[in-house]
């Protein structure tokens, strides 16, 4: 996303604006008008667990719960995005189309307007907050699909200042850090790949990193790079080598959750996932259980059967912005009752920031290869880590002499999400200038990589937003070390929404999925056939 950081659920009222919209364009043909007439059925289902979301903490809850026995049901509101040699299933970001955009409801990128697209169950939905926009992915695999792939672990320094002290590192490094690893298949990029002809603007990166006094290394990454060496063969139609790969890697080769953990998942024969299926409400039963609202739906949003459904056991990964989200607005009309106080608190960028890098006197060159091949990380003082890579810019009819920069880093900055009766949503709220301190450090270090004779442009100045949205529901004021949901028996949180506000200085996704694996190991130790 992500980012990371994904988030399957929009408000019920965004639904029904979406279904309304695509309902206009759809209803111009008799059968369409009769269809439109017709009642949606209305259903019900017990199911033993439920998982809300399948990105990295669904896909770890599911995986682990199906080897422990336990037959779960997987609710993803966005379709399977599925890649192979030549497959054109995602768009290209150099030619956006209604693929890109979850129902239509994402008007720019990277502040850039796009023009009004029809509605479709699309890859990302911009989350519009105070002073920050969240994006959000939608799909089998959730924020995987669109990262850029950096698999980043921390130092135990790193970490420490940030999580809380009942996370034991030495049990995340040598176990739950490796085991995601393992999983992902992560890779460094091999040098036949980075000295090819696209990958021009990989090494000007590493030369000027290293000319400034920054220390450089390759970024593993959950790739498997024999896919990129064939393009280069041309045994593939381009995708890696030409940067043709942010909004998905049409060749496939991307360790996504997808072909990982969901994939492994569903090989246990336990585990069914449910696409197109939007939860628009959770809530607690008389009985202490918990019930899941959710509106099964076609491409264009339109609802075609409503679900209610039943479970002694609800996982919430629907990424920090929708768990987050979801959980406040049942707990503000009192379907959730006694919700802990930290709810919406404690929520961070992760200190994203997105520099366009123009060269005045050195040509990058056009295409690009991707999707990421070195970083350089000031990790030594936890006060000031940051981490800045290179990532090309897609495939573009004309040379624009720029390529790009991402910084992220250990933020201090917090904002809090605040429910509002009038849209029945929880609205973000981020302070203005918020993590100021830090962005001045990402700008002047990503400045003197660029050296003279360039340009950056800091994207986020145009529209301030995060690809890696963390916490709302946290881990210490909202759940446990396990994303036991603080006083609710049977309610879990297994997201981005459970980290606080940063994964320090380094992309969040490996970090959320090892604390799901060692939340899921508690789980299935202590709740697995007590709770549920």
């Amino acid at each position: 996303m992500s980012p990371t950081a994904r988030s399957p659920i929009t408000r019920r009222s965004l639904l029904a604006g979406a279904a309304a919209t695509a309902g206009l364009s759809a209803l111009g043909t008799p059968a369409a008008r009769a269809a439109a007439r017709k009642p949606v059925p209305v259903t019900r289902e017990e199911q033993r667990l439920v998982i809300i979301g399948s990105g990295f903490g669904g896909g770890v809850a599911a995986l682990r719960f199906a080897q422990a026995g336990v037959p779960s049901l997987v609710l993803e509101r966005g379709l399977w995005w599925r890649t192979g040699p030549n497959a054109k299933t995602f768009p290209s970001p150099a030619n956006i189309d209604k693929r890109a955009f979850w129902l239509g409801l994402a008007p720019e990128i990277f502040g850039v307007p796009v023009p009004p697209l029809d509605p479709y169950t699309g890859l990302l939905e911009l989350v519009r907050g105070e002073n920050m926009n969240i994006m959000c992915a939608a799909g089998v695999g959730g924020g995987s699909l669109v990262y850029q792939g950096m698999t980043l672990q921390p130092t135990r320094a790193l970490f420490e200042a940030t999580m809380p002290a009942s996370i034991d590192y030495t049990r995340m490094d040598q176990v739950y850090y490796p085991r995601v690893a393992r999983m992902l298949g992560i890779e460094t990029a091999p040098d036949e790949l980075i000295n090819s002809r696209t990958y021009l603007p990989s090494r000007i990166f590493a030369r000027n990193a290293e000319r400034a006094g920054y220390a450089v290394s390759k970024i593993p990454m959950p790739i498997d790079w024999t896919y990129a060496l064939r393009e280069l063969k041309g045994e593939m139609a381009p995708s890696y080598t030409n940067g043709d790969c942010s909004l998905g890697v049409n060749n496939g080769g991307k360790h996504s959750v997808d072909v990982t953990y969901i994939a492994a998942a569903q090989a246990t024969g336990l585990v069914t996932v449910a696409t197109q299926h939007n939860v628009t409400d959770v809530a607690m039963t008389p009985a202490g259980t918990w019930t899941v609202h959710v509106d099964r739906i076609d491409t264009t949003g339109a609802v075609l059967e409503k679900k209610i459904i039943t479970t002694p056991a609800l996982v919430m990964a629907a990424g920090t912005a929708g768990t987050t989200r979801l959980l406040m607005r049942a707990a503000a009309k009192g379907d959730i009752p006694d919700m802990p106080d930290g709810l919406g608190s404690d929520w961070g960028t992760n200190g994203d920031r997105i520099y366009v890098w123009t060269n005045f006197t050195e040509d990058f060159g056009v295409p690009q290869g991707g999707p990421v091949v070195y970083g350089s990380k000031e990790w030594d003082d936890p006060a000031t880590a940051n981490t800045v890579i290179q990532a090309s810019l897609p495939p573009l009819p004309a040379n624009l002499r720029s390529t790009m920069m991402v910084g992220y880093g250990m933020s201090e900055g917090r904002g809090r999400f605040t429910y509002d009766a009038k849209k029945d949503d929880a609205v973000l709220h981020w302070p203005k200038g918020g993590d100021g301190e830090l962005y001045d450090r990402l700008q002047q270090r990503a400045s003197k990589i660029a050296g003279n004779g360039s340009a950056l442009v800091d994207t986020n100045a145009v529209l301030p937003s995060t690809w890696h949205p963390l916490g709302g529901a946290s881990v210490g004021s909202v759940c446990d070390t396990a994303g036991r949901v603080l006083g609710h028996r049977g309610l879990y949180v297994l997201d981005g929404a459970l980290m606080p506000g940063t994964t320090a200085a380094c992309n969040p996704s490996m970090t959320i999925a090892a604390i799901a694996e060692q939340a899921t190991d508690q789980l299935v130790a202590h709740d697995v056939g007590k709770v549920f």
